[in-house]
């Protein structure tokens, strides 16, 4: 949890994010660009066409981008049927034209030269990026005359601009490098090769991929550990990985006597591939050296010439930056899981109960860590339960969260009183004590009655109510004892509720992950849940836990936390 918010905040802020991370990436193309969705409408742009449209970003985005701006040459509205960039746009195809027009914000039209690209946008799907100039600006050109007979600038430039989009909409390093083989084959290679520096400083050929028409083969024999760098070798692959320069390079590179096991191996693939030529370029952050890219020619007719390497490196370091991101995102996950993962409790052993507990991270590293449970044996013999969700996350609120706990556990034990004024202290003492700004939490106590049936009481501190189903599949929620999140600073008598818990019945408590899904409200998310318990009443606790986040399915926004328990049958009751 975040902040404190209502249904349908927690998906708009990581649809946000997705947002700012498109629009920095167009903003990296040196010239106008703009993304529009499946239906056509501008779903962002860079800084450069709003300056040469002399519009605004929020007069562009949601609106039809045909329809605002192409026109004809005197201005009037371009029909559709007679304009191209709308064919190729709906055939999901690339395509360029000349001297076509824009309609400016003040009315004048801008001469313009365009291409479109279709690409794939993190969260909806699919989308289409369109990169313009105007013959006045004219894009950047590249040495050699070459360039202009293999791919013109304006194809350039949307190679670039999909580089960057596609890489930086993703924080997995496997996806991206996926992405990257794409990109790259078969519109400039028919092979690439990615070797990957690990964090321990050893070198792994992590792809060698070959086009093959249209279809990617990947030759696994061809792929695995490499031997180590060395410091002084002048090979252009050494080079590369040592983050010298990028380099040209074929079989006859490799012929000579090797001078490093990275020599011999280069030997074996360029015999392997039958590659007559290939660029190779380091691939770098902004902090180190992570690898290498290399591209190679084996059907393609024609020698990569040093006019290649500009357009090759810029992709290069695009790669390089999207993968140092990624890592740096898995490795924040990676902690801050198990950080997570070791703070959370064991569950104790209660006669006559049955307990199971699941935790699932959030695919985002900067959701995890605020979510958890707790279930101990308090003084008087009964059973605590606690499910809460800490504002923020990642390490912070893991931190956070382990505070809470703690606290709450001392309390619980020390005091022998209701729920409600053990959440009533905890409250006094979370701002002056504690790291946490604001939570939400429930606090019960599960007893075992005279009578041999158990009971619940408990109190509500903002979080998502418990979900209670009998045997026969009857469930409800329980939204009596409902008060103020920790830490608003208002502070007073909590309620409490209790309730029966009947035999063979099972209670639910959950973090808002479980329910929260994009374009769904809370009330929704919440019927899904109790239709899914109530239809899995009578499987056994592990079963009906992992069977019901399989069928929620947790659409990964934030994490979840879950605690089932399950009161024993009629038969064995008393």
């Amino acid at each position: 949890m975040t902040e404190p918010k209502t249904a349908g905040t927690g998906p708009d802020r990581s649809r946000g994010a997705s947002d700012a991370r498109l629009t920095d990436a167009l903003n990296a193309i040196g010239t106008g660009a703009y993304v529009a969705d499946e239906q056509g409408l501008i779903v962002a742009v860079n800084s450069l066409t709003e300056r040469l449209l002399d519009r605004p970003a929020e007069d562009l985005i949601g609106q039809d981008a045909h329809e605002l701006l192409h026109r004809g040459p005197q201005g009037q509205p371009l029909p559709t049927s007679r304009c191209t960039m709308r064919q190729a746009f709906h055939a999901g195809q690339p395509a360029q034209g000349e001297e076509e027009y824009f309609a400016r914000g003040d009315g004048s039209l801008l001469r313009i030269s365009w291409l479109i690209t279709p690409y794939t946008i993190a969260g909806p799907g699919a989308g289409t990026l369109v990169v313009f100039h105007t013959p006045e600006a004219g894009p950047p050109t590249e040495p050699g005359p070459e360039r202009a007979e293999r791919m013109s600038d304006l194809e350039r430039l949307a190679l670039l601009a999909e580089t960057t989009t596609q890489l930086t909409s993703t924080f997995d390093v496997e996806e991206a490098q996926r992405r990257l083989v794409r990109l790259v084959v078969p519109r400039l290679a028919d092979w690439v090769v990615i070797d990957l520096i690990t964090e321990r400083d050893e070198v792994w050929r992590t792809a060698v991929v070959q086009a093959d028409g249209d279809t990617l083969v990947r030759h696994e024999d061809l792929q695995g550990p490499m031997p180590p760098i060395p410091t002084e070798s002048p090979m252009p692959l050494s080079r590369a990985l040592r983050g010298v320069a990028s380099t040209l390079a074929g079989p006859e590179t490799y012929q000579g006597a090797p001078d490093s096991g990275i020599a011999v191996e280069q030997r074996r693939l360029f015999d392997a591939t039958g590659i007559h030529s290939a660029a190779i370029a380091p691939l770098r952050s902004t902090r180190e050296v992570l690898g290498a890219l290399t591209l190679g020619r084996a059907e393609k007719p024609g020698n990569y010439t040093i006019a290649d390497l500009p357009l090759i490196e810029d992709i290069a370091r695009r790669a390089g930056v999207a993968l140092d991101n990624a890592r740096l995102y898995q490795r924040q996950r990676a902690v801050a899981e198990t950080m997570q993962n070791h703070l959370l409790p064991q569950m104790p052993s209660v006669p006559g109960l049955q307990m199971t507990v699941r935790y699932l991270p959030a695919p985002d590293a900067s959701q995890v860590g605020g979510d958890w449970y707790d279930a101990f044996t308090l003084s008087d013999g009964a059973t605590a339960l606690a499910i809460g969700d800490v504002v923020g996350h990642d390490l912070e609120a893991a931190a956070g969260m382990a505070q809470l706990r703690n606290m709450l556990r001392a309390y619980a034990w020390s005091q022998r009183e209701p729920p409600s004024r053990i959440v009533e202290r905890l409250d006094e003492a979370v701002m002056p004590i504690t790291d946490v700004s604001m939570a939400t939490l429930i606090f019960a106590r599960v007893a075992e009655m005279d009578d041999g049936h158990w009971e619940l009481s408990w109190t509500n501190a903002g979080h998502p109510p418990p979900l209670l189903i009998d045997h026969n599949g009857l469930a409800r929620y329980l939204t009596e004892g409902h008060g103020l999140l920790l830490g608003t600073g208002v502070l007073g008598p909590r309620p409490d509720a209790s309730t029966p818990l009947p035999p063979g019945s099972t209670l639910l408590l959950y973090t808002d992950g479980l329910i929260e899904a994009p374009g769904q409200t809370l009330d929704e998310g919440l019927h899904r849940l109790r239709q899914h318990a109530a239809a899995l009443a009578h499987r056994p606790l592990p079963s009906f836990t992992d069977q019901l986040l399989r069928r929620v399915q947790p659409p990964g926004i934030d994490d979840v936390a879950l605690l089932t328990l399950r009161t024993p049958p009629r038969e064995e009751a008393g």
